[in-house]
């Protein structure tokens, strides 16, 4: 049986459990554009990022579904994303383990800063902080959410805990 490639994937997890690097990879793989929901919240600037309203974050995301191939990532499970969902070919989840992501988000923090990593956003203690929280959050309250909300597409989620099993 000749079996399709999905052209609309979308991948969630939480920071540090590397969508974004799976989504470039597949990305260039694949010749798909990638978008990461990040970039979708915030309208990103020199001199600040200024956070879109809910609705130009609806409008620019349905753009990106209305295109007919589209690698979207992001942490975000909220109503705001379901369409993404909904309309996605094939959903990973990537179920990295709780520890890596906590070392992933050193070592990430610590290249930003030394300047040999280039990041959306400023690399501040603060924002340090707060992906260590942003890590809890989503094992103990996202991860959850998520099966809950989008456990219906179970027929075309692939939970994974590296992209080594994908790529």
């Amino acid at each position: 049986m000749n079996q399709k490639l999905p052209c609309k994937i979308h991948i969630i997890g939480s920071v540090g459990s590397g969508k974004t690097t799976l989504a470039k990879e597949l990305s260039e793989t694949l010749n798909i554009p990638y978008y990461e929901l990040d970039n979708v919240v915030w309208i990103r600037q020199n001199s600040g990022d200024i956070r879109r309203s809910d609705q130009q974050k609806v409008d620019y995301l349905n753009d990106i579904i209305l295109t007919k191939a589209w690698i979207i990532e992001g942490v975000h499970n909220e109503e705001w994303v379901a369409q993404s969902f909904s309309k996605a070919d094939l959903i990973i989840f990537l179920d990295t383990n709780y520890f890596i992501r906590i070392y992933r988000i050193i070592k990430r923090f610590t290249l930003q800063r030394l300047g040999l990593e280039k990041s959306n956003y400023k690399p501040t203690f603060s924002i340090f902080i707060k992906m260590f929280r942003w890590n809890r959050y989503f094992e103990e309250i996202g991860k959850p959410n998520f099966y809950q909300k989008y456990g219906i597409y179970s027929d075309k989620l692939l939970v994974v805990t590296s992209k080594r099993e994908i790529l």
